[in-house]
């Protein structure tokens, strides 16, 4: 049974939490079933990632999104949950020793660390690729959109998921000969490999909704912004972080020699620079006539996030 549109009396806060829930709950139930054809420890190494905790933040602006329009989160679920593997599938790759090399994820080791860079590498490539499919199944068996809806918005997770987006921002982060301008480095990762998955999250789920092109243009700036603050906030905490909170070792950047916010502009200019950022994804939603209260707290929640 569908829930309920949300209403513009709704405590932004309470739906969030509702939200990620439900999120949450449906995670665990993909995890628990093992699709017929997929190795076992294969699938042990997927859901290990998909499990491993989070804020779940890239599906539950694709459902916020959807929802402004009057969706129900059923009906977005299949398109959230891919959000989440593609996510989950990049972090895999980023932790590799080819890449970032980091030995924890979220508090817990690794996937490479438990499974082995190979079982590692193949997970995370069956996360990007499986996704499309669950979410292209799932959505047409719903019934809730257009053939051209859907496409539209697996178009715009597919152009994020690639080299134009996380991929090339993945190169720029880690390979020396791809570093630019140094002022301006830091702003290109932040487009290329954070920002366009978070902007790609909450349009998909507008396109799903039926957002006008207007509409879908403050979308993809509110995700812009949000994706820049989010990447300055990772920059300040690998500075100032524990990892009895972040779940990851700190320091990790400046021991690895990577150009950052902070490493740039200093520590107080890179907080200003995320304040700036949460200002300007608010400016974008206080635009867009619709009941968007509760992505409007998101700029200010993920500016003070431990992880």
């Amino acid at each position: 049974m569908a829930t309920k549109r949300p209403s513009p009396n709704d405590d932004p806060e309470a739906r969030i939490s509702e939200d990620r829930l439900f999120i949450e709950n449906a995670l665990l139930d993909l995890c628990d079933k093992n699709p017929p054809g997929i190795p076992q420890r294969l699938w042990d190494s997927m859901t290990y990632s998909l499990l491993a905790g989070g804020k779940r933040i890239r599906p539950l602006l694709c459902v916020l999104s959807g929802e402004a329009f009057g969706v129900s989160r059923e009906d977005l679920l299949p398109l959230a949950l891919a959000c989440e593997m593609i996510h989950t599938a990049s972090l895999i790759h980023d932790d590799l020793p080819e890449m970032d090399d980091a030995a924890l994820r979220r508090g817990k080791p690794s996937n490479h660390a438990v499974f082995g860079g190979s079982l590692a590498l193949l997970a995370g490539d069956a996360l990007f690729i499986w996704a499309f499919e669950y979410a292209r199944a799932g959505l047409l068996a719903s019934g809730a959109f257009s053939c051209h809806s859907i496409l539209e918005a697996l178009g715009v997770i597919l152009d994020a998921a690639g080299p134009f987006g996380i991929c090339g921002g993945q190169v720029l982060d880690t390979d020396p000969l791809s570093v630019g301008s140094r002022e301006e480095h830091p702003w290109t990762v932040a487009r290329s490999k954070t920002a366009v998955l978070l902007s790609a999250c909450v349009q998909a789920g507008a396109i799903l909704g039926g957002a006008g092109p207007e509409e879908r243009r403050l979308f993809a700036e509110f995700g812009d912004h949000l994706g820049a603050a989010f990447q300055i906030a990772d920059d300040i905490i690998d500075v100032t972080g524990q990892a009895s909170k972040t779940g990851k070792i700190p320091g990790k950047d400046s021991a690895q020699g990577k150009i950052t916010f902070v490493s740039v502009f200093g520590l107080e200019e890179a907080k200003r620079m995320a304040e700036e950022e949460t200002s300007l994804a608010q400016k974008a939603l206080s635009a867009i006539e619709r009941d968007v209260a509760a992505l409007e707290r998101f700029p200010e929640m993920l500016a003070g996030r431990d992880r």
